[in-house]
């Protein structure tokens, strides 16, 4: 058996997004591989809900893949797609499933994203991301031949208070509904020009954020529009239904919460998601339906301690009257059910790993019974595979196996669970040790293992034994690291008690959480409790380094994409401003030396602990001055410390960056920690070449590698 290595991320598979078809025999989901340094192979497959054969690739290689959505018959399969474009513009495909070529739908200039079928199957609403002036010249209806959009405004005039998100300027361009004819053919014989023959329709045609569409009945479409005095801080959220036959819209009711998500019915009912506006990030979201007729709201989910994952939007069942959806729960992702006529509690259905996307399908009117279930996950012992769930069986089959012939070379250590108490609050966490070479159990140690100490980001996220941290734990454990990592007061899936656990106190709540579980598997004797190590990213960033200025406990530590001034984090961040006006319950204006105080920032002169600062310069989650300002802290007080920047890269860094990145992140955090280690033979990274030990550099030319300061 082989050791798991960081560059091993190259072989890993993971599937996205799966969808059951409408009578629920079927399931298409979206295949993710690195292809090369720089990119990814993501296509969309097919596979049959019963297990029987092996899932086959429906789309070509080429681009960039996403949101394979089945008609309502089920005889096409709609997705986007960057195939055959010059840049990274979603496009809208829809493809034949009884034979035929995928045909692309649309030529729009801001991209195609959230598409959703019409009832009747003959259209297909969507989002993009459009200016005044691509609606004025009706570019995004389709763009003329030849157009080429400026790069970016010179100078770059800012009037909004939130003006970029996801590594981008949004340079005036806003977020819009379309509907296009699911018949279009953009450079073909049905639809040459989509603009000159009505195929793409414009819903909203002004200067606001809309978002979600969801169908009612086949002429009715509802959708969401941010609203409020200024709505980039405002986190009120409209819903809108628009009638096809008259052009006309109204907003039936008004949620409040971080965007919201809408699934109709044909009968006006909306189910919508809601999160209550005091300290909004702070809250729970919950699962409401409105009866757009009576404007009558029922609430689903207040009667269970949980609130709904973001990754898994609600969806009603083939009756009509059930709606399911997903919470993240105690270290698990729970699948529930629940009648919209709120006459009963929520029913979790099943509750397996690491949830990556779950839909429902079944024959029209199957109740929760006889549904067919299909969802993505990951668990302890592989990275991620498509399941279906058969309530009418009450079975589980597993439809890929993704990583079959990858992990049967490889030694792949289980996690062991680990319950402790911290402050009277029992907290889970969890120990992974080095595998075996059969890994089937623990190394035999002859002396005991350095500990490495993760902590998750949010800070109201929650992990598990899975998911995206899979080959960074496997990794590290088959370096000869014990990984520990657990989930602190703030984390969701525990009940809205404990998320609200770290009000106006990130930092103390948190370590002493972390460092309960940490002196609890520092007890045992195959854990060597004087060679600890700690790593975090995004608010495990913030954690690491807020660690390193209370405590001399960790020999050496990581901060990943960290917040570390939260003056500075409030003033330059996207719409995430608002955790420091949840979570703290302030602003700089009305305390900011009590803010300088939480910050890690506030306590960098007590730090002595060797710090290796890891960010990506087109973070606009967590943008890299905080981190600058840290970093030169550091320096001038002497600390070991570097300063690795990610070119190109965002606040997805770990998850989706660049796979040469992503291989680089891991090795520095390893050859980092191997340092200061008195198990690892090796000198310090401070003191070794620039290349040494990181495979991304091996060619010497350092391609890929981030760039040191």
């Amino acid at each position: 058996m082989e050791p798991i290595t960081a560059a091993d991320y190259h072989d890993l598979a993971v599937p996205s997004d799966p969808r059951v078809s409408p009578d629920g025999d079927r399931v298409a989901f979206v295949r993710r591989q690195p292809n090369g340094d720089d990119s990814y192979e993501t296509t969309v497959y097919l596979v049959d809900a019963a297990g029987e054969g092996e899932p086959r690739r429906l789309t070509l290689s080429e681009g960039s893949d996403a949101e394979p959505r089945w008609s309502p018959s089920g005889d096409r399969l709609a997705f986007t797609s960057t195939r055959g474009a010059d840049d990274d513009r979603q496009q809208l495909w829809v493809l034949p499933l009884d034979g035929g070529e995928a045909r692309r739908v649309t030529d729009a200039v801001g991209g195609v994203s959230q598409i959703a079928w019409s009832p009747d199957g003959e259209r297909i609403a969507f989002v993009q991301s459009a200016t005044a002036d691509d609606r004025e010249a009706d570019r995004d209806l389709a763009v003329p031949d030849g157009y080429e959009p400026e790069e970016h405004p010179d100078p770059r005039v800012i009037d909004r208070t939130v003006y970029r998100a996801a590594e981008r300027y949004f340079d005036g361009r806003r977020p819009g509904v379309y509907v296009v004819d699911a018949d279009a053919s953009v450079g073909g014989v049905t639809d040459p020009d989509p603009a000159e023959s009505g195929a793409v329709e414009r819903v909203t045609d002004r200067d606001a954020d809309f978002a979600a569409p969801s169908w009612g009945d086949a002429d009715t479409l509802y959708y969401t529009e941010a609203v409020g005095d200024d709505p980039d801080d405002s986190v009120e959220i409209a819903i809108c239904a628009h009638d096809l036959a008259s052009g006309e819209s109204e907003a039936v009711h008004t949620t409040t919460g971080w965007g919201a998500a809408l699934a109709a019915t044909a009968d006006g009912r909306v189910a919508f998601t809601h999160a209550e506006p005091e300290q909004v990030s702070m809250q729970p979201t919950d699962l409401r339906v409105l009866d757009a007729e009576s404007g009558a709201v029922t609430d689903l989910t207040g009667g269970i301690d949980r609130g709904l994952a973001r990754d898994t939007a609600p969806q009603w069942g083939p009756d009509d009257e059930t709606l399911y959806f997903a919470t993240p729960d105690e270290g698990k992702t729970a699948l529930w059910h629940v009648p919209t006529d709120g006459s009963a509690e929520p029913e979790r259905l099943l509750r397996p790993g690491t949830v990556s996307g779950a839909t429902v399908g079944g024959d029209a009117g199957a109740d929760p019974e006889s549904v067919t279930v299909a969802y993505a996950a990951s668990e302890w012992d592989h990275p991620g595979d498509a399941f279906a769930y058969d309530a009418a069986a009450d079975e589980t089959t597993r439809l890929t196996e993704l990583n079959a012939d990858y992990l049967a070379e490889r030694a792949v250590g289980e996690p062991e669970e680990v319950r402790f108490e911290s402050d009277g609050v029992e907290i889970q966490g969890w120990l992974l040790t080095p595998p075996a070479a059969d890994g089937d159990a623990a190394a035999d140690a002859d002396e005991p293992y350095p500990l490495a100490v993760e902590i998750h980001g949010g800070p109201h996220a929650m992990w598990s034994t899975a998911g995206t941290m899979w080959h960074e734990f496997q990794t590290l454990a088959a370096r000869g690291y014990a990984v520990f990592w657990s989930n602190p007061r703030g984390s969701t899936g525990y009940g809205e008690a404990f998320m609200q656990a770290i009000e106006r106190d990130w930092g103390a709540v948190t370590l002493d959480d972390v460092m309960a579980g940490v002196e609890t598997v520092a007890d045992r004797p195959e854990i060597d409790a004087d060679n600890a190590f700690v790593t975090g990213g995004s608010f495990g960033g913030f954690m690491a380094s807020w660690a390193v200025g209370q405590t001399d406990y960790f020999r050496a530590a990581v901060a990943q994409r960290g917040v570390y001034d939260l003056t500075g984090f409030y003033g330059s961040t996207d719409a995430a401003y608002k955790l420091v006006e949840g979570d703290f319950d302030t602003v700089p204006s009305e305390e900011p030396q009590w803010l300088w105080e939480q910050s890690p920032t506030g306590h960098a002169d007590a730090v002595d602990t060797p710090t290796l600062l890891i960010h990506s310069e087109d973070d606009t989650r967590t943008p890299i001055c905080t981190a600058e300002l840290y970093h030169r802290i550091l320096r001038k007080n002497g600390v070991d410390t570097r300063f690795v920047r990610y070119p190109r890269e965002g606040h997805e860094l770990s998850r989706s960056g660049e796979p040469a990145h992503v291989v680089d992140r891991i090795e520095r955090i390893a050859r980092w920690f191997d340092g200061y280690s008195e198990h690892h033979d090796a000198e310090r990274a401070l003191d070794r070449p620039e290349d040494d030990g990181l495979t991304a550099g091996a060619d010497g030319d350092g391609e890929g590698n981030g760039d040191e300061s």
